[in-house]
């Protein structure tokens, strides 16, 4: 007996969660009106009891034959009745993601060997086989243990404290997949239709950061304003300026352009919304709310949203198709609907390396609400719902579509399928239209949603000679050729001027935002670049830690306002607040000179590390103290990652000098600046990205399926 079956021994057929296990599923599939919580049925303890039982489910996949072997469907369904095991994946386009793996082998995989969890051992944490150099782990115990048993606690809090500071991204294993298929590089412009929650974006932009200064974008899209902000939070982790937040229905995404010209993306994510049977694990509500319509009355969304994916696909290029269903008629159906009508789409055979799957269906029944096979033919039974014939199936190529069952590798269930736009030919017409400035006649009627100017902040650039960023540039050593940052700045306000933050995106984003402001309703995009501060400095701009990472190459040795410092002094700067120059001076006297000699204002410190990247942070130079300038979680994430030192959500940021809870020694204009952490509240006066609170209450956490 493993260990989860171990963990359901105790009620064979009936399982029950706590409330609020309940409940934070429910916020996905079952939100009602006003917040409130779908109908269930709950006991006096205020425990609710879930089935893991549906005789239709079962009826319809053995109908079906997903698995035609009899014990194998029976290794399936008990995979489906018990929990997921916890999945994580480290962030693959930051410099130490092989740092924070091997922090996790050496701090943690000893520490979960020979634990047992009600009497069964817990295997030990591994790989997940088909993810690439180790980056994604499995736990198998579910999310609620991890969470309340306290010999998981130091993972638990490893996870978290990684997981705010954007190192690590909480995914299922199995939606780790679509993006890989994909192969992102960093020159492509990709689309993905249906982000939300966002971790598959997430992995897609990190693909495209696998090498420095890519020059593509990553556009992702949510229909559900309140999702596209949790979408921004999710992926804001990455401190990316090749990314864009789009709020549009994917179905009628509408035809963009770029240098006066309309466009198309070379790779597009079609993860479409679903009935979601794939995450019986993790979703127990599906027990009970699953229905024979659910797959019926998806498809011809799910089609249309496809279609429009293969509209807009580069020739050349690729889409993956994908659900968390394993339902035909969400899948295969639509996938044989989308090849008859497009001739220029072919399924591609791909193998991952490591995935355990099964070919996708070349035959199945379509069944109706009422349990009843129906025949080709049948009133209000399109079509378009059934097999492909004979002929067709020897030109479409079904069983390459890729099919995961939860039993293969302990997974949840999906389905994928990788399709290719067949390249023009030399001998045609170029692709690409231009974009003509006058009323073009309408090409085709559709229905393509467009922007508003009174939902969306405006996008405005700043041109490279703004007074403001010559203050920039010539105060922290920016080369003004170096146009990748120099012409990529903009403010989100109506006056066009800078108040109090200054974004970061790239020249082609710029092009991009420029080209569409008409036509999408942007959410977010680009980074934090500059931020104002005291208005007598020289210059009033400190540059953000997000945008570290973009403009390091400027900031090297030679450049008189990044100082080099060692591990010693870079703790003290974690756990002190604004020390002052006379407490440092005595142990580090060549570095509260160079301090001293400096303008004040924004500085930087840099800790080389043998064996290690270097580390650079951002810190504020005053007239008697110097101060770290990093948020809590970055805080907290530096303290663990380089001297091993945990910390919680309860301990204090730093302790003064003088001891906690004591008067902080210095003017109020120098304290104001040195405890200036890098918060929404800082940015809230220009922002246009914090989630309102009511999409903070309202919109589901971002987890994936």
């Amino acid at each position: 007996m493993n260990l989860d079956q171990r963990q359901n021994a105790m009620r064979p057929s009936s399982f029950q969660f706590l409330r609020n296990t309940h409940v934070t599923m429910a916020k996905k599939n079952f939100r009602g009106r006003a917040g409130k919580r779908g109908n269930r049925d709950e006991n006096k303890d205020g425990w609710t009891e879930i089935t893991r039982e549906n005789a239709k489910w079962e009826s319809y996949y053995r109908s079906q034959n997903i698995i035609p072997d009899e014990a194998e469907f029976q290794d399936f369904k008990k995979h489906c009745q018990e929990t997921l095991p916890l999945t994580f994946r480290i962030t693959g386009s930051k410099d130490h993601a092989e740092e924070i793996k091997q922090i996790f082998k050496e701090r943690h995989l000893n520490h979960l060997q020979g634990l047992t969890f009600l009497g069964e051992p817990v295997k030990q944490p591994k790989p997940i086989a088909f993810y690439p150099n180790e980056l994604a782990w499995q736990i198998d115990v579910s999310k609620s243990v991890m969470r309340k048993d306290e010999n998981f606690a130091k993972t638990q809090r490893f996870l978290v404290i990684e997981t705010e500071a954007g190192n690590i991204s909480r995914q299922e294993a199995v939606s780790m997949i679509p993006p890989l298929l994909l192969d992102v590089k960093p020159e492509h412009k990709v689309l993905d239709m249906c982000a939300a929650p966002g971790s598959k974006t997430a992995q897609l932009i990190e693909s495209l950061h696998s090498e420095p200064n890519p020059t593509g974008f990553v556009v992702a899209n949510d229909s559900d304003y309140k999702r596209a902000h949790m979408l921004v939070h999710q992926i804001k982790r990455l401190n990316s300026p090749n990314m864009i937040v789009v709020n549009h229905d994917a179905q009628f995404f509408p035809k963009v352009k770029l240098h006066d010209e309309f466009v198309k993306f070379d790779r597009i994510l079609c993860d479409v919304p679903c009935s979601g049977d794939g995450t019986i694990r993790k979703n127990a509500q599906i027990w009970n709310k699953w229905s024979l319509g659910d797959g019926l009355g998806l498809n011809p969304l799910q089609f249309k949203i496809l279609q429009r994916g293969i509209d807009l696909l580069e020739d050349g290029g690729r889409l993956v198709y994908s659900t968390c269903s394993m339902n035909p008629m969400e899948n295969e159906s639509v996938i044989a609907h989308a090849l008859r009508k497009n001739k220029n789409m072919k399924i591609v055979k791909v193998q991952l390396p490591g995935l355990v799957s099964s070919p996708g269906l070349t035959t199945w029944t379509v069944v109706g609400k009422d349990g009843e096979t129906k025949a080709k033919g049948t009133e209000g039974f399109a079509d378009e719902l059934y097999p492909p014939t004979e002929e067709e199936n020897k030109e479409f190529g079904l069983e390459n579509c890729i099919r995961v069952y939860p039993h293969q590798q302990n997974t949840g269930g999906f389905f994928i399928t990788l399709l290719e736009k067949a390249p023009k030919e030399k001998t045609e017409e170029p692709a690409k239209k231009k974009f003509k400035p006058t009323t073009p006649a309408p090409e085709k009627k559709e229905k393509l949603a467009s922007a508003t100017k009174d939902n969306v902040e405006p996008f405005n650039f700043l041109p490279s000679t703004h007074p403001d960023l010559e203050k920039c540039w010539n105060f922290y050593g920016f080369d003004k050729s170096d146009t990748q940052i120099t012409e990529a700045c903009f403010v989100r306000n109506a006056t066009g001027d800078p108040s109090r933050i200054i974004y970061l995106s790239t020249p082609i984003v710029r092009d991009f935002l420029s080209a569409n402001e008409e036509k999408l309703k942007i959410v977010h995009s680009g980074i934090r670049f500059f931020v104002t501060q005291r208005t007598d400095l020289d210059c009033p701009w400190r540059i953000q830690a997000e945008a570290l990472d973009i403009v390091r190459h400027i900031l090297t040795d030679s450049n008189p306002r990044v100082l080099n410092i060692g591990l010693p002094l870079f703790e003290t700067f974690l756990k002190e607040a604004f020390p002052k120059y006379h407490e440092l001076e005595e142990r580090y006297p060549d570095f509260i000179a160079k301090a001293k000699a400096l303008p004040h204002g924004c500085g930087f410190i840099k800790i080389p590390r043998e064996g290690h990247e270097d580390l650079m942070y951002p810190i504020w130079i005053g007239t008697s103290c110097i101060n770290l300038m990093l948020a809590k979680k970055e805080t907290f994430e530096a303290l663990y990652r380089v001297f091993n030192i945990e910390t919680n959500g309860s301990d204090a940021y730093k302790q003064t000098p003088n001891g906690p809870g004591k008067k902080i020694q210095g003017t109020n204009e120098e304290v104001a600046e040195a405890t200036s952490e890098e918060t929404p509240a800082v940015v809230a006066s220009e922002d246009a990205t914090p989630v309102p609170e009511e999409a903070a209450a309202a919109a589901p956490a971002p987890t994936e399926a």
